[in-house]
This record gives C-alpha cells, sequence and structure tokens, in this order.
C-alpha cells in the first residue's frame, strides 16, 4: 500500500510535467484541490486472484510550463501518506502502519522532477525524485496532457494524466505478500489552475 502511494505521489508528479509540456501557454499551475479535480490511484494484486484498487485523497502541487523549452518545465508534488483510502477502514490503519506507509514516521511522499522528454505531441516522460517511506529514487511517469484553456469561473486551466510502476521493496517496503503483489501501478489525473 505504501509503495502504491508512492507510485501515486511519482504518477501525480508526472503527470503536472507532461501538461507543462505540452501547453500553448506559459506558467505555473496550482493543482485544483479546492474543486477535488485531482486524482492518485493505485492498484495492486491481492494474491494473484484480484485486484486491490486505492487512492491518496489529501495531496497537493504545482507545475510549470515553459512553452518554448518544454525540456525546462517542472512539477513538485507531496502527498499526505495518512490519506490512504481503500474502501475499508481496517485495511486502512493496516495500510498506515509499519508494515506499509509508516504514516506517523513518513508523514509525507513527495515528487520533485528532474527532467522531461517529449515523446509525442501530447505526451511525453517525466522523470523525477520520489520519496516514499524515506527513500528517494528516480521513477519515470508516462504522460499525457489531456487539454487546456479557460474555464467558465475567468480561470485558465490545462490537465495531465500519468501512470507507472513501482517495487514496493524498492522503497523500503518489504511485507511480504507474495510475488504476484510486489509492484503497484500508480494512476494520476490532475487540473492545474493558472496562477
Amino acid at each position: 500500500m505504501m509503495n502504491l502511494m508512492k507510485k501515486t505521489g511519482i504518477a501525480a508528479a508526472a503527470l503536472l510535467l507532461s501538461n507543462m509540456a505540452f501547453a500553448e501557454p506559459a506558467g505555473t499551475y496550482q493543482f485544483d484541490k479546492q474543486g477535488a479535480h485531482q486524482f492518485v490511484m493505485f492498484k495492486i494484486s491481492h494474491l494473484g486472484y484480484s485486484w486491490l484498487y486505492g487512492r491518496f485523497n489529501d495531496f497537493n502541487g504545482t507545475f510549470t510550463v515553459d512553452a518554448d523549452n518544454p525540456e525546462n518545465s517542472k512539477v513538485e508534488a507531496t502527498i499526505q501518506t495518512a490519506s490512504v483510502d481503500s474502501n475499508h477502514a481496517e485495511r486502512d490503519k493496516h495500510l498506515r502502519s509499519d508494515d506499509f506507509l509508516d504514516v506517523d514516521k513518513y508523514p509525507t511522499a513527495t515528487f520533485k522532477s528532474t527532467s522531461i522528454e517529449q515523446t509525442g505531441d501530447d505526451t511525453a516522460k517525466i522523470t523525477g525524485n520520489f520519496t516514499l517511506h524515506g527513500v528517494t529514487k528516480p521513477v519515470t511517469l508516462d504522460a499525457k496532457m489531456i487539454g487546456y484553456g479557460d474555464d467558465p469561473w475567468g480561470g485558465y486551466r490545462m490537465g495531465l494524466e500519468a501512470s507507472t510502476s513501482l517495487k514496493l521493496a524498492d522503497f523500503g517496503i518489504t511485507k511480504n505478500l507474495g510475488p504476484a503483489s510486489e509492484t503497484v501501478d500508480i494512476i494520476i489525473s490532475v487540473e492545474g489552475i493558472k496562477k
């Protein structure tokens, strides 16, 4: 679960970076936390028999778009690990324990981009340092810009989606869940509001 959270945090950062890379309008964008137009989701196999889905309910971040030089765009995101939500209170309590996320010791997971490689008109690979469970590792997100433009309230928005897969053991989460549950898939969907 902790790995999932980490992946989620990484996925969210990747989405932000991809938005920045493809946006015509340059500038800095704040995640739309107030309107809840942002999601960090994860899925992990349960014993190889089914998928366990979840999300992190509390995270925030910014991305800066350099339209002329997309490789100079950047993104930062912070996830509150205690906000993990798998739709089961007892399981979430276990995920927050030192078997997984150890939220008392590691209350946040963070992502800071280090490079971006544009792979298409609206796609990119966003690489950055992801810190989870006290361990920092480079992570690459496959990102896609969904759209951008004026919103009905006088603002300007940009939306991105990104995904990645993480190995829990790489971030010091070594609880044995069986070989089918060693990796977690992360999906991030974010709208940013231009400052």
